[in-house]
């Protein structure tokens, strides 16, 4: 049975200090250098047996028990993949580029490098780790590529998956009579029970003060789930997209602690600033939701 090979999902180049070294993120998660990128930074020549060369160094008597020592037959086990062109390369896991470095430093360090070559070798992976001070690789690698523009947007969705179902659940009742009563005293309006229809403005006020702080987005997915019809209806109530293990948990937490800001606050004024403080939004779209 053959296996499928990882496909490279984005590609570009990676600039670290004087390297321009060839990334590309797989789509199973890996993010690596192609094999010339990989050995260039590292001082490999042509025609130079680097990988033995390596070997030697970590089969040393003071080395080889040493847990750095197990990254020397990196290059035993190349990475094959399929390149956004189609075409068949291979490299090496960004992750074992540092951990090589570390041991020819390591090398160095205990005086097993001797050779003109090994000396190389540790000067190169030294001038690298400087280069790298501070600057995350797998985050060089997701700008360079373009990878981190879908990272968000990949993450954003995932969460958004936990808090919302596909389609609409049967209605159950989740926003408690309390939360409307305390919405009328703060505004000085008459209530007078739930089976009288609220003015409009309560949808409006609903939503900035629940939908837009239960989780980043998630009001313009939920609207895109659930839109309005040409009558300016939808289908359902918002909360009916929520999940049952993540989205109506956190509504009802959320509502919980919304709720111990109304009973509190004398008037619409002051609960719209101890919102503003325990659940902040970006901006101003406090003033601009909930204001009269």
């Amino acid at each position: 049975m053959t296996t499928k090979l990882p496909r490279a999902t984005h590609e570009g180049r990676v600039t670290i200090g004087k390297w321009a070294l060839h990334a590309f993120n797989l789509d199973n998660g890996i993010r690596l250098f192609d094999q010339p990128s990989f050995e260039a930074v590292l001082g490999f020549r042509a025609g130079e047996a680097a990988p033995k060369s390596l070997e030697k160094i970590a089969t040393h008597p003071i080395m080889r028990s040493n847990p750095l020592a197990t990254s020397a037959n990196i290059f035993t086990r190349p990475i094959v993949f399929i390149a956004i062109g189609g075409k068949r390369s291979q490299g090496f896991d960004s992750e074992e580029l540092i951990t090589i470095c570390r041991l020819l430093l390591k090398a160095r360090e205990l005086g097993i490098l001797r050779t003109t070559q090994g000396l190389r070798y540790a000067q190169a992976a030294e001038s690298l780790v400087v280069s790298l001070a501070n600057v995350g690789l797998s985050a060089l690698i997701d700008e360079a590529t373009g990878f981190q523009r879908d990272r968000d947007r990949d993450a954003l969705k995932a969460l958004l998956d936990k808090y919302l179902k596909k389609e609409l659940a049967a209605w159950a009742k989740r926003f408690p009579d309390e939360f409307y009563r305390q919405m009328f005293r703060l505004k000085g309006w008459e209530w007078r029970g739930m089976s009288i229809n609220r003015p409009q403005v309560v949808g409006t006020y609903t939503r900035n003060i629940v939908y837009e702080r239960l989780a980043p987005g998630i009001v313009d997915e939920l609207e895109r789930r659930n839109p309005k019809d040409e009558r300016g209806e939808r289908k359902g109530r918002h909360h009916q997209l929520l999940t049952d293990d993540i989205g109506h948990p956190a509504l009802a937490q959320h509502l919980y602690a919304v709720l111990a800001l109304m009973r509190i606050a004398p008037n619409w004024r002051k609960f719209k600033s101890l919102l503003q403080s325990a659940f902040p939004l970006k901006g101003d779209q406090l003033e601009l939701g909930i204001d009269d």
